[in-house]
């Protein structure tokens, strides 16, 4: 099943997507609402509400306003080798900040004094459905409601000015998020970047050192992830920053981040 946030005349709803046409949840403003719903799952497979077209659908953030987000860094071996680091014993984990989203389609809007060195990172989302609190990793999967595309698009000038990562991750609404969670997602598929059409990273997710579940585990023996917290699962070889010569987002250049099965996120950046 796969579900998402649509804008709808001046205000938000989650939806059921439904191939061509999405069915309207009624009672819920986004996703991130259902999914606090003990029975979200089967209010949304059962949801009767009125039906939209696709074909001009405005999706906003897959979850517009999730409670935490924590990243992971260098957790492909590919872009861990790239960066010339050793694999890691523990995750490294950054967080990302909600006014940092925005819609799978939007533009992104960058300040001219941060657009010296953007940067793609093409990242599979997982989405909490479930309360998890000092989970094992084998159970896991029950705590999860479904995966998504995120472009943790990056300010590297920003990001590498101290030891900590923060600042570079979190611009205001630079990271494309959706367009869609899909309940039944399966780790696997190809995962891609592309710049104005040109592949600048490609890979396929089971290629990730600490997978979802883990990640799982591990986080929540920190803190409590609540359903609609997302866990951002890292980015694979091919960024811009570490190629030599370094390639970066100009003005006016599009990124399509794409996860066979999820589907595409596509924003263009307009500097200001």
């Amino acid at each position: 099943m796969k579900l998402a946030t649509l804008r709808i005349d001046g205000t938000t709803a989650a939806v059921r997507v439904d191939d061509t046409t999405a069915t309207v949840i009624d009672g819920y403003t986004d996703l991130g609402a259902l999914l606090a719903a003990d029975d979200w799952k089967s209010v949304a497979a059962n949801a009767t509400g009125p039906t939209v077209s696709l074909d001009d659908a405005d999706y906003a953030p897959v979850v517009p306003a999730p409670g935490k987000m924590f990243c992971v860094g260098l957790n492909y071996a590919s872009h861990i080798k790239e960066m010339g680091r050793d694999l890691p014993e523990y995750p490294t984990l950054f967080l990302k900040v909600a006014d940092a989203l925005t819609g799978p389609y939007d533009d992104v809007v960058v300040p001219d004094y941060a657009a010296g060195q953007l940067d793609w990172e093409a990242e599979l989302a997982v989405v909490i459905g479930r309360k998890a609190y000092q989970v094992a990793a084998a159970d896991a999967d029950a705590h999860i409601a479904g995966y998504s595309v995120i472009n943790d698009y990056t300010m590297r000038d920003y990001q590498y000015r101290t030891l900590q990562w923060d600042q570079g991750k979190n611009f205001e609404k630079s990271s494309g998020f959706g367009p869609w969670l899909d309940t039944d997602y399966e780790l696997g598929s190809r995962i891609e970047t592309r710049l104005d059409g040109e592949v600048m990273q490609a890979s396929t997710t089971d290629d990730l050192v600490f997978k979802p579940a883990p990640l799982v585990e591990y986080i929540s023996h920190i803190v409590t992830l609540n359903p609609g917290d997302v866990v951002i699962t890292g980015t694979t070889g091919g960024v811009g920053h570490a190629r030599k010569p370094a390639r970066y987002i100009g003005d006016g250049r599009t990124v399509e981040v794409t996860v066979d099965g999820l589907g595409t996120v596509r924003n263009k950046t307009v500097v200001k």
